[in-house]
């Protein structure tokens, strides 16, 4: 029953508790227990949150006295450690804010426990959620449960193993170029990176740069995306750029038997892909040519003219550097190797800076072009499955790039605010979880849910889980 538990969706495990079939109390304390044994290996965690039993004594009460539920009553979940929680350290991943205990919960971690949820604990994430590799001088260094040689990603990382690895049912993240998508891949999870806006990220540090930011949900189905996606979505009066989108309809836009007009690419436009990923993309955009949908082979023109890395790299560190050099200021020694790199970037001229925002704007028109004619855009999320831990550059389909080309199929959507999913649809020779993303439109969170959960109907690797 345990194994269940720890390895079951919240979407069931809200059910269980509803129907009393499980315990809130129950749950919580498997989780507990799995931490206990698991997260040695793994390194996951890095707080647990005080009173979560205590909590889930309290829900498993309202249970009981048949009080009206929340949609994720009694459910544990788990917040990356960037992510303001009232009276739970949230320490960013750095020894500059060792100890910090926020007053208030940010936005959307309010809004889980509004909804019922239970706050279990903080994941691992790098220094100041700056990069693919979570890793840190407080917490130091999370595994991949299917290998732990191998990196989780980041900088959710340490969320993306909670969930793989049966710590978490489900969490928060937040995403600058890859941070929710890229983990979720390499760990076999499902991710939202939802339009830039359509979450608050009040109470989430850093903001800088705000433009590419967001929050979004991590979870173990797509049923769970858009369950959470439907607490989290609105506007708080805080948060400038929340200003727009109102709630979430799963079905908006979702008629009986609508065919969805699908394209798919791997290339060019992201840089070298594997091609096992390249495989994947191929095998999904078939599967959902199986089910009766319009499906074909596209190019970006905008994606090609202007690779979205470049564009990103130049617009963020400027806007970046000065929240860096206030949060470090007087606390040199205590800075890990990411900050001083980020610092020590050259500042990009004036004249790059406007050809970078120009450029900007020109992706985002080829991306409206394409959303003229399609509902879906498939693509990989990484060009590589999980690489091993340490390395400085990756040989992709022979060709060696560094690192940062991890981020070249998910930083356009940062760079234009558009909303994508990841989830596994294959595997590796070696036993790793390869990903796809599906894209869409601005607002179009519920088509490109309904086309994953389409994708997952037939999936051959749903329900898998590594073996600690």
């Amino acid at each position: 029953m345990t194994t269940d538990i720890v390895f079951s969706d919240a979407t069931g495990l809200a059910a269980l508790i509803r129907t009393r079939q499980v315990s809130p109390v129950e749950v919580v304390q498997a989780h507990l227990d799995r931490i206990a044994a698991v997260d040695p290996k793994v390194n996951a965690i890095v707080t647990l949150a005080e009173g979560a039993l205590a909590a889930a004594r309290e829900a498993e009460a309202a249970v009981m006295a048949d009080k009206e539920l929340g949609p994720l009553h009694g459910v544990p979940f788990t917040v990356k450690d960037s992510i303001d929680t009232a009276g739970v350290l949230t320490q960013r991943g750095s020894p500059i804010f060792a100890g910090r205990r926020p007053d208030a919960d940010a936005t959307s971690v309010a809004r889980m426990k509004s909804a019922g949820g239970i706050l279990l604990a903080k994941t691992n994430l790098p220094e100041f959620s700056y990069w693919i590799e979570s890793d840190n001088l407080l917490s130091g260094r999370s595994n991949n449960p299917w290998d732990v040689d191998r990196t989780p990603g980041g900088s959710s990382g340490g969320e993306s193993a909670a969930i793989a690895a049966g710590l978490s049912p489900l969490g928060l993240g937040t995403d600058l170029a890859i941070s929710v998508r890229g983990p979720a891949a390499q760990t076999g999870i499902v991710a939202l990176k939802p339009t830039h806006g359509r979450v608050p990220m009040t109470g989430i540090w850093p903001r800088a740069p705000r433009r590419f930011w967001h929050v979004g949900p991590m979870a173990r189905s797509i049923r769970d995306l858009a369950l959470v996606f439907a607490q989290l979505a609105g506007p708080d009066g805080l948060d400038g750029f929340a200003s727009h989108g109102g709630p979430f309809d799963a079905g908006a836009g979702i008629a009986p038997g609508r065919k969805l007009r699908v394209g798919w690419m791997v290339g060019p436009g992201f840089g070298p892909i594997d091609t096992e990923v390249a495989a994947t993309v191929r095998a999904a955009a078939d599967a959902l040519a199986g089910e009766g949908h319009p499906v074909q082979e596209v190019r970006i023109p905008a994606l090609e003219r202007d690779f979205a890395l470049d564009v990103f790299n130049k617009l963020h560190v400027m806007e970046m550097k000065p929240a860096f050099r206030e949060a470090t200021a007087g606390h040199e020694d205590r800075m890990y190797r990411m900050a001083r790199t980020m610092l020590s970037l050259p500042d990009t001229s004036m004249a790059d800076y406007v050809a970078a925002e120009q450029a900007a704007e020109r992706l985002r028109d080829g991306y409206a072009a394409y959303f003229r004619d399609y509902d879906v855009l498939l693509t990989p999320v990484l060009p590589v499955p999980a690489h091993k831990h340490g390395i400085r550059d990756l040989v992709v389909d022979g060709e060696t790039v560094d690192l940062t080309y991890l981020q070249g199929a998910t930083v356009p959507l940062n760079v234009t605010g558009l909303p994508g999913v990841s989830m596994r649809f294959g595997t590796s020779r070696e036993g790793l979880p390869i990903g796809v993303q599906l894209v869409g439109s601005w607002q179009a969170e519920a088509t490109i849910l309904h086309a994953a959960a389409l994708l997952e109907g037939v999936s051959l690797v749903r329900g898998l889980h590594p073996s600690l």
